[in-house]
């Protein structure tokens, strides 16, 4: 049951897009159209998964261990980057058109804050499902919680490009083209998805 609460949480409650506003230049610049907002989203939930996997272990097994605790945002950074090559480096090889599609936004994994807020939220935020007592996450909630996380950015990126692409077949008045309707049309489902905020 926790792992549910934890999962529903991720995706619609503490959405890290559009309750946290966390990653928002690459939700923003890829979201154009529905494949590459697709591709984009497979990418940052590879990446948000496994970096917060690595960043827990790092974090637990060497920064605690020897005192390093300050190091945190450093070795996290590392970790991200490192992962962001290894994800470029592979989708060269399996799928050109996707990294070609994706252009300068893959490299943008790796600044994307929503990256490193999941992995530092993980080991210093203490976490209540359901009621019961506030604790850190565990391994297996660490992972649950990541992917949950990145399923949920990804969601709100697919759900947003649909409605972009969806925005440019309307008459929308020419003071509102482009980035100001895209802004408003994030406002109005960053509210829609507040009406999650009473399940858990």
């Amino acid at each position: 049951m926790e792992y549910f609460l934890i999962i529903i949480s991720a995706i619609f409650v503490n959405n890290i897009m559009l309750a946290q506003f966390l990653g928002t230049c690459p939700f923003i610049g890829v979201s154009n159209k529905l494949s590459t907002a697709t591709g984009m989203s497979g990418a940052v939930t590879f990446v948000i998964t496994l970096a917060t996997l690595v960043t827990w272990l790092i974090n637990k097994y060497l920064l605690i261990t020897f005192h390093l605790e300050f190091l945190q945002t450093i070795a996290f950074i590392l970790v991200i980057a490192a992962l962001v090559q290894v994800v470029e480096i592979v989708l060269k090889k399996i799928s050109p058109a996707l990294y070609q599609a994706l252009g300068i936004y893959l490299p943008l994994i790796t600044t994307n804050c929503a990256v490193l807020g999941v992995a530092i939220n993980v080991v210093t935020k203490e976490f209540s499902f359901g009621g019961g007592p506030a604790h850190l996450l565990n391994l297996p909630e660490t992972i649950v919680y990541a992917f949950a996380t990145a399923l949920g950015y990804g969601l709100a990126m697919i759900l947003f490009a649909g409605l972009r692409e969806h925005l440019e077949l309307n008459d929308v008045p020419k003071a509102f083209r482009g980035v100001p309707i895209a802004f408003i049309t994030v406002g109005i489902l960053a509210l829609a998805f507040m009406g999650f905020s009473g399940i858990v």
